[in-house]
């Protein structure tokens, strides 16, 4: 019976270092599992570290250009005048019509000027007849003036004449402003274009009654127009008399039309926060018509060397602007400081040079260092 057990006890202990060899197989392929798991997973991670991000690209330019302010604005004439009667009357005739060209001095209108010949010719008569008094109170004067020294005369009888000699004078003075006035009154009958230019407004017909000041026509001046805009308060600062401005109107598609600035007025609209400016453009064949609506391109400085990049290609983080370039196949970003906006294309002041490999699609799904594939 002892014999059996220990015989038992024999086969118990021959059989732990097979149970511990099974154990230490298990664990090997239980590491070697987990080796290669943890190694697929490495792999795919890397895998997606690497893969590329496809993008398009652009070449920074070095580019002169000038720096300018756009805004909109309209043409009007270079001068407006309204003209109107200076004399009460009827209208005989008038000859223009809205829209016919006058040339400075054309007669415009004529106003009916039997009355004020009359009174020319009265004032006329009555000037003679002073003049004619004055003629014999300076004769009787002077006999008077040698009984005097005589003393054949009293002195009151002396002052008399005297007197009656300078009423006369006054009354030729009174009788020539009457008809320097009966004359001038006669001449205003005749309205004539006071500026070469073209009629806007007629406002009277042939056999109206007018009074002093009643409006007949109004004439603009159109071989110059001003070009009125404004500018926003930041660019005010930038302002000078003289400078060049372009413009484009709809009526004149591809073409660009020229000015200066004339006038720069001295306070901001409040509430705009704009300025108006105006600058004078020349329109020697009238091609040109007041009222058209025109975009226009204040330069504001000369000619100057630029690095610019496409507006796409920029990226905004509250006052951070950033963009990336692109160095072999990674990309690298840049932080820069932008200037004027060109059309499609920003000024890039600092942070970018010429030639570098600008992104301009695709730059949000990048960070720095990612790998790139240049879309052709």
């Amino acid at each position: 019976m002892f014999g059996q057990t220990s015989s038992l006890t024999g086969e118990v202990r021959s059989g732990q270092p097979r149970i511990k060899a099974g154990w230490v197989i298990m664990a090997m392929i239980l590491c070697a599992g987990l080796s290669l798991n943890v190694g697929c997973k490495k792999q795919e991670q890397k895998a997606v570290k690497e893969r590329a991000v496809n993008v398009r690209v652009w070449t920074a330019e070095n580019r002169s250009l000038r720096p300018f302010v756009e805004s909109i604005g309209t043409l009007k004439p270079y001068d407006e005048v309204t003209v109107s009667s200076e004399v009460d009357g009827i209208l005989k005739s008038i000859q223009a019509d809205e829209g016919s060209p006058l040339s400075r001095g054309q007669l415009i209108a004529e106003i009916k000027d039997t009355d004020y010949r009359l009174a020319e010719e009265q004032m006329t008569a009555a000037l003679k007849q002073a003049q004619a008094s004055l003629a014999n109170s300076k004769l009787e004067y002077q006999r008077k003036e040698a009984l005097y020294r005589e003393e054949l005369v009293t002195k009151q009888q002396f002052d008399d004449i005297a007197a009656r000699v300078a009423l006369a004078q006054g009354d030729v003075e009174r009788a020539k402003a009457g008809l320097d006035l009966a004359k001038e009154k006669l001449t205003k009958t005749k309205i004539f274009a006071p500026m070469a230019g073209s009629v806007k407004e007629k406002k009277v017909t042939a056999g109206d009654y007018i009074r002093n000041g009643t409006f007949l026509v109004s004439v603009i001046r159109t071989d110059l127009l001003k070009l009125s805009f404004t500018i926003s308060e930041k660019d005010v600062g930038r302002l000078r008399m003289g400078q060049d401005v372009a413009f484009v109107v709809d009526a004149f598609p591809g073409r660009e039309f020229r000015g200066r600035v004339k006038t720069i007025h001295s306070s901001l609209e409040e509430k705009t926060r704009s300025l108006q400016v105006e600058a004078v453009v020349a329109n020697p064949d009238q091609t040109l018509k007041p009222g058209l609506f025109a975009r226009a391109t204040l330069y504001t400085g000369p000619v100057r060397a630029t690095v610019v990049a496409p507006i796409t290609a920029l990226l905004y983080d509250n006052a951070t602007t950033k963009l990336f370039v692109v160095e072999g196949d990674k990309a690298k970003e840049r932080k820069v400081k932008i200037g004027r906006k060109y059309g499609e294309f920003m000024e890039i002041v600092e942070g970018l040079k010429a030639k570098e490999i600008v992104v301009t699609v695709g730059q949000n799904n990048l960070m720095e260092g990612a790998l790139v594939n240049v879309a052709r």
